[in-house]
């Protein structure tokens, strides 16, 4: 579902420094959560970044579903769904009109019964769904960005430090929706910070350090403690 193929970003800083991402090849299945662990400006941000088709790669290729993103900017979008650190929504729509307005965006049209089972499904509380954007926690607007998700039907999903900030119930509670996305399918692709998440939830972690995927493991082949170990030992 997601592929990198020998995927380079390079910013016009100057020809002698590194890439911000040098020729990285990944596949992603359906189904799959791949957790990409690294420190900032390691390339993890620039890796979805490409996908989305926010940046233009320099060499190499960001396909999705068979299509190469550079070629295909419109189409591909339309197959993923995207949750960076901070959902933007509209903070003067409730939960439900915010849900309504994104779906309406992608070309979907749901009845507010449908609307609701969206929410709910993505663990937002009934007595939430017409309250106000500008009242909710993080937890609860990560909770509608993955409604969103849903509501367009997406292939992939694509996650930058979406539990940054988020207490232990929260973060708890995002990861079994992520497991539930993956189980019914969706491909995930997962920039983090957090070690233990990415254990939890991920079915393979990439670790990164300078533009480069230097390790790719299993998550069931490893602890929480020695994939700690191996992650300070990488970057």
């Amino acid at each position: 579902m997601l592929q990198a193929l020998d995927l380079t970003k390079r910013y016009p800083s100057g020809a002698s420094e590194r890439p911000a991402l040098d020729a990285l090849n990944l596949t992603i299945a359906p189904g799959e959560i791949f957790c990409l662990l690294g420190q900032n400006g390691a390339g993890k941000t620039t890796t979805i970044n490409l996908f989305l088709g926010f940046l233009q790669p320099t060499s190499g290729q960001a396909v999705i579903d068979g299509l190469n993103v550079a070629d295909h900017p419109l189409e591909t979008r339309k197959r993923l769904a995207y949750l960076p650190e901070t959902v933007m929504l509209y903070p003067n729509l409730n939960g439900l009109e915010n849900l309504n307005f994104f779906a309406s965006l992608a070309g979907f049209r749901y009845t507010p019964d449908e609307l609701r089972h969206l929410l709910t499904r993505a663990g937002l509380q009934a007595e939430a769904h017409l309250k106000r954007l500008g009242t909710y926690s993080k937890g609860m607007r990560q909770k509608v960005g993955i409604a969103i998700a849903l509501a367009k039907q997406a292939k992939a999903l694509l996650l930058d430090e979406p539990t940054s900030g988020l207490d232990p119930k929260a973060a708890n509670e995002f990861s079994d929706l992520l497991l539930d996305l993956g189980n019914s399918g969706t491909a995930i692709l997962m920039a983090t910070h957090d070690i233990f998440r990415a254990k939890e939830v991920g079915t393979r972690i990439g670790i990164m350090r300078e533009g480069r995927l230097v390790e790719t493991m299993p998550t069931n082949d490893l602890t929480a403690s020695e994939l700690e170990a191996v992650y300070l030992q990488t970057v």
